[in-house]
This record gives C-alpha cells, structure tokens and sequence, in this order.
C-alpha cells in the first residue's frame, strides 16, 4: 500500500454493489433535496400527532401540593376530551404531597379520576371540597377521610358529608366534618350514549 493512500476496507462478498457506496446509507438514513423536505414536512408533524393522540389515551398520575391557608385553590389534569378539577380550601399545618390519576377504560366507555394523599390520611381541615368531570357524567363517586396505605383501610365519609350530581362531588355545607384524604370517580362517557 502507497503512503498516502487510503486504506481499502475488506468488503462482505454477499452485500450488493450499490449498497457498498458511501452516500448510500445517508440516502436510506434521510431523503434530500426538495421532494425530500416536502417528505420530511409531512411525516414529522404526522408522526408527532400520532404520539401525542397516543399519549393522551395513556393513564397520567400527577403530583401537586395542597396547601393550607384559608384561600381556594384548584388543581386540572385532562386527557383527551375529559377534564377532571379538584378545587379546595383547607387550614392548619403547612403544604401536603398530593396525586391526581385520570385514565380512560380500553373501551372508551369510562372515564376515571381520583384525587388522594399518598400518605393516607390528611392533617389539614378542609373547609371545602369539589371534584368536577368535564365530558362525562358521573356514575360512581365516593369520598374518604383516610386513603388506604399500609395496613390501614380506606375510611369512607358519610353519605350526608357529601353530594353528587352528574359531574361534580363536593361538600356539603353544614354537614361535613372537614376531613378529606381521598375522593374517586368514574364517569361514563358520551361514547356509552350512542
């Protein structure tokens, strides 16, 4: 071999000749020139759809922070056509780990959101509470005064703490106690209804 010269590689004696040039694997890796951009600028914005219609059919938990301190704040999670809000004010202690799960059955006929201290039970007294469903209608609800974690059980409030309509879950005035660790949901969805 001649100084200088660059060093032929050895090449596999059952690949094809045209799969042996060097432009070859950018010519499979991404289309050039302007039929290649036209390619590009439709298949990334579809593949992107494709992932976020995808995504929004996935289950999501999220973690938020009840706070204390007498004033009404509200936390939002949505998936797909369906929004679950918890709106609250609550008093005592200081900021409280808290989850939102949503999901939507395989079959699209439910709809599900729970709102829960991981923790258990709750220190703070909430002065008010409502879970609100955007795009279903509520079929089963129930709120708890301390979630199940551990060896300890879900310990439901009492049906007169409570109301529920067709899309909300909230406290009653007058009648509830002002403990809250937990409120679940499962709505039906306007696919049911066809």
């Amino acid at each position: 071999m001649a100084a200088g010269a660059p060093a032929e590689r050895s090449r596999p004696a059952l690949t094809p000749p045209a799969r042996r040039s060097p432009g070859f694997l950018s010519k499979m890796a991404a289309p050039s020139g302007r039929s290649g951009r036209r390619l590009w600028a439709a298949v990334v914005p579809a593949a992107l759809l494709c992932l976020a219609v995808r995504a929004a059919e996935e289950p999501s938990t999220a973690d938020f922070d009840v706070r204390p301190g007498g004033e009404v704040h509200s936390f939002s999670r949505s998936l797909g056509d369906y929004t679950c809000t918890f709106t609250y004010s609550a008093q005592g202690g200081t900021n409280e780990q808290w989850q939102m799960n949503i999901g939507v059955s395989e079959d699209n006929l439910l709809f599900s959101c729970s709102v829960w201290r991981p923790q258990g039970k709750s220190y703070l007294f909430f002065t008010q509470f409502k879970a609100e469903v955007k795009g279903a209608k509520i079929e089963y609800a129930m709120a708890y005064s301390q979630a199940a974690v551990g060896g300890q059980s879900d310990v439901p409030l009492k049906q007169e703490e409570f109301e529920v309509t067709e899309t909300t879950v909230s406290h009653r005035e007058g009648k509830f106690r002002f403990e809250l660790s937990k409120l679940m949901i499962v709505a039906k969805t306007p696919r049911d209804e066809l």
